[in-house]
């Protein structure tokens, strides 16, 4: 197995971290957010999916980094168009303008997603990468602590739901991009080789999909991001109704689980194979909404933390160990756009259909009310739970029974070298 610098290793640790810690701050509030300044009707799902249609940028930005620039530049420039983007959409509350300034802020900041994993496995062994994300966890899980710091230290009344998230994401993408430029050169593979109109388009990695197996993982993974979507966009809103202080501190839980499954997804895919380390995930997304549901025909609080917690396991297997599917399945001059691929399809399409599908749920069961001559929507939370339990049944049948792909796995030889190093290192 290839060996890694202790000092590339913290630059990679550090860019991952960095990379997520300065989008939760601020996403994961968005949509009570929106809620508070008074954006209904389609403009959630709409802004809600600014994500999603930032990820249409993801296989062009992989192009580019296949083709003609050093990744980790790349990462930088965008990192700091972000952070301007982020900074003027606090100044905004009209939803169209704000829109269209989130729209372009993920257009910089979804392809850092793909662009970071390709330069973490460029650098590092396959078998390693894992240890490596697991930073991305970490930092989604700090991204909590900013509005800690803010009610309890700074004497500051509220955070999640205000523009203080957005402020706080625009100051860490600026830090990031500082970091970026330290990073080990990622230049591009192919450069010099011509280009068609498909790798102009960063759409070369869909020639892939004449593989019937990773034809089938691709479709599944755009059917599961229906159900996931409800938890990654609108459980603001849940916790939200269900009187929840903390939200994005609560909703960090799961990436705190997500630090340590993280670390056995090595071991998953060499003692049981990729199909039925996926699959723990999937099995796992269907375990958070038979808790969400359960949780509220019985009134039993602390299942909503049991659907939490078991979001490690499943963007872990099935997202995490998806992204080394990719990589094993691409071609060395096209994993770049392969991974940009796989968030268009997953983060791109999938949670732009999960947006306005779950939004259309959650209205079917919400209504107004007055209280005290105040309009207050009330939510009937467990039909919705029970028919997204329901989708994740179908998903995981489906993908039990359609899915056979066998690709080579790491030997156990080799993840029993990669605990040992990455142990000996923490001693050190």
């Amino acid at each position: 197995m290839e060996k890694m610098s202790m000092s590339i290793r913290v630059k990679l640790s550090v860019m991952m971290f960095l990379q997520f810690m300065l989008f939760a701050v601020w996403w994961v509030p968005l949509a009570a957010y929106l809620k508070n300044i008074g954006v209904g009707g389609n403009f959630v799902p709409l802004i809600l999916s600014s994500m999603a249609f930032g990820c249409i940028a993801s296989p062009i930005i992989g192009m580019i980094a296949d083709r003609h620039f050093a990744s980790q530049k790349i990462l930088a420039v965008l990192n700091i168009a972000t952070a301007v983007l982020l900074y003027v959409a606090t100044t905004q509350i009209e939803p169209v303008v704000l829109f269209i300034l989130l729209l372009a802020a993920m257009l910089c900041y979804m392809p850092t997603w793909a662009l970071t994993s390709s330069i973490a496995m460029s650098n590092s062994p396959a078998e390693l990468f894992p240890q490596i994300r697991v930073f991305g966890s970490i930092g989604w899980v700090a991204a909590g602590l900013f509005s800690v710091v803010a009610l309890k230290f700074m004497g500051i009344e509220s955070f999640d739901g205000t523009k203080l998230p957005m402020i706080c994401g625009a100051v860490c993408c600026i830090i990031a991009a500082a970091i970026n430029f330290t990073l080990p050169n990622t230049p591009p593979p192919a450069k010099g080789q011509k280009a068609s109109v498909m790798d102009a388009l960063g759409l070369r990695a869909v020639t892939l999909m004449k593989d019937a197996n990773f034809a089938i993982f691709i479709i599944i993974s755009t059917l599961v991001m229906i159900p996931f979507t409800i938890y990654w966009s609108y459980c603001s809103v849940f916790l939200q109704d269900k009187g929840f202080e903390f939200i994005t501190v609560t909703m960090n839980w799961g990436q705190f689980a997500e630090m340590f499954f993280m670390l056995l997804i090595p071991l998953a895919l060499a003692r049981i194979g990729i199909k039925w380390a996926l699959g723990a995930g999937l099995v796992a997304l269907l375990v958070r909404y038979i808790a969400f549901w359960c949780g509220g025909v019985y009134d039993m609080q602390w299942l909503y933390f049991v659907a939490i917690l078991v979001h490690g396991i499943i963007f872990g297997f099935f997202f995490v160990g998806g992204q080394i599917y990719v990589d094993k399945k691409a071609p060395t001059e096209i994993r770049a756009q392969a991974q940009g691929f796989m968030f268009l399809i997953t983060f791109g399409i999938g949670m732009v259909l999960g947006n306005f599908f779950n939004n259309a749920l959650i209205t079917k069961y919400s209504s107004l009310t007055t209280v005290d001559g105040v309009e207050v929507t009330t939510y009937d939370w467990d039909p919705i739970w029970k028919i997204t339990t329901i989708f994740s049944v179908v998903l995981l049948a489906a993908f039990l029974i359609l899915f056979r792909d066998k690709f080579e796995q790491p030997s156990k030889q080799a993840v029993k070298d990669a605990v040992k190093e990455v142990a000996e290192e923490e001693i050190v």
